[in-house]
């Protein structure tokens, strides 16, 4: 039996071996060609995209594998600079000593710990408390996969704006209600996409549009988007990842900055940009919703729960947001390096898109003109990407400036000084 036993596993053993060796499977002829062809018209247009590899914490100065010296970064999502901030780091930490790296689950089965109530909770007070509940999500694009299915039947209608994130595209599409479409922070247009749902006879109708539009650095129009919404008795939702935490007064948001935070009836968003850089995402308003999300929202129900460091992480990332003396330097610092930055780089010549925001994009229009001069800039210590089709329209390229708290005056002048100077190489500017 032993002998048997043994020549058994030597046999798994081979097979294995032989397995792990194997090549992959052969594509069909016309799908490989089909994928080619694809790949090579982008390198041709310059719409190619390559990763850049970092070998640093993510912080305004990083080391780039490749470059012999490190480069101010000009393109994270780091609003506050809290991604490596020490507090938020040492709570991570703690939370992965004391509940473990994992669920191994998700959050109905036995995927919730206190650590996730407290952290919905805490959100929750966040926003204002009292009448509304949170829930947690692997990230804010789950967060809108999951929003719209679980609300809206065919009977009902989602008025979109045209230039929406992708998550809430492909939520909209995973959804039976009727779709409109409203072009972008137009409240007129709204309007009448809101009378076209009415006279089709639909029930519910949600108004949904981000706070901020990421690739242009523009605000929704949130007080005449909600004085129209309320018109129909529509319900609002807004993804608010690029303003959480560092948009308004204290830093609660687009409702905030624009004085409708009590007329939003769902908010989006994301605890992996200002809040800490990690990941995660969640849902917060209407209680009755926010129930009916935790039953019937998909990638909730069948994702794993938050990982405890993240929970720890965001945590503290919303603590610190939370209290006037850590919030007020920051938000100075920000703010004031983003009008240093639209100041120099307009009187320098350049288009620059959006308004009152830390996303400044430098329209470019030609991708390989973005393409090379984000290759030129780092270069010169200056890291930025070239945003092109189809991320942004075609022949709408550019590169999207993104500053920071993090960032020191001394570094955000060095940035402009880059910018001109290959600018002018490039014949982009006089």
């Amino acid at each position: 039996m032993v002998a048997y036993i043994g020549r058994t596993i030597a046999v798994q053993r081979m097979l294995g071996q032989r397995l792990l060796s194997s090549k992959s499977p052969q594509l069909p002829e016309v799908f490989e060609q089909r994928i080619q062809q694809a790949l090579d018209n982008m390198r041709a247009t310059g719409t190619f995209k390559s990763e850049r590899v970092i070998q640093t914490p993510q912080r305004a100065s990083i080391q780039v594998q490749g470059a012999s010296k490190s480069v101010v970064n000009l393109c994270a999502n780091n609003y506050m600079g809290l991604a490596d901030n020490p507090q938020v780091v040492d709570r991570a930490h703690e939370y992965l000593r004391q509940w473990g790296n994992g669920l191994s689950s998700v959050r109905f089965i036995c995927g919730t710990q206190t650590i996730h109530k407290d952290l919905e909770n805490q959100i929750s007070g966040f926003y204002g408390g009292n009448e509304r509940d949170t829930i947690l999500y692997a990230s804010c694009f789950d967060a809108n996969a999951g929003v719209f299915e679980s609300l809206l039947t065919e009977n009902d209608a989602i008025i979109s704006d045209s230039l929406n994130h992708a998550s809430i595209i492909d939520g909209v599409r995973l959804c039976k209600a009727k779709r409109f479409r409203y072009k972008s922070g137009d409240a007129q247009d709204l309007e009448v996409k809101l009378q076209e749902a009415k006279s089709a006879g639909c029930q519910v109708k949600m108004v949904a549009t981000d706070g901020v539009f990421s690739m242009d650095g523009a605000i929704a129009p949130l007080r005449d988007i909600c004085d129209v919404a309320e018109q129909y008795n529509a319900v609002v939702l807004v993804d608010d990842a690029h303003a959480t935490g560092f948009l308004g007064d204290t830093g609660r948001g687009t409702g905030e900055y624009w004085g409708v935070s009590d007329r939003i009836h769902l908010v989006n968003s994301t605890l992996g940009k200002a809040l800490g850089g990690a990941s995660g995402g969640y849902t917060t308003g209407n209680p009755l919703l926010i129930s009916m999300l935790r039953n019937t929202s998909r990638p909730y129900l069948f994702s794993n729960t938050l990982a405890p460091s993240v929970v720890g992480a965001a945590s503290a990332a919303i603590s610190l947001v939370e209290d006037a003396k850590t919030r007020t330097p920051l938000l100075d610092q920000l703010w004031g390096n983003a009008k240093l930055f639209r100041t120099r780089m307009a009187d320098a010549g350049f288009t620059l898109a959006g308004k009152d925001h830390a996303i400044i994009p430098v329209m470019l229009g030609d991708a390989r003109v973005a393409s090379e001069m984000a290759d030129r800039l780092l270069a010169c210590g200056i890291y930025v990407i070239g945003f092109s089709y189809p991320v942004v329209p075609r022949d709408k390229a550019r590169i999207r400036v993104q500053l920071s708290a993090a960032h020191s005056t001394e570094q955000v002048n060095a940035a402009v000084d880059a910018f001109i100077a290959v600018g002018r190489d490039l014949r982009v500017i006089k």
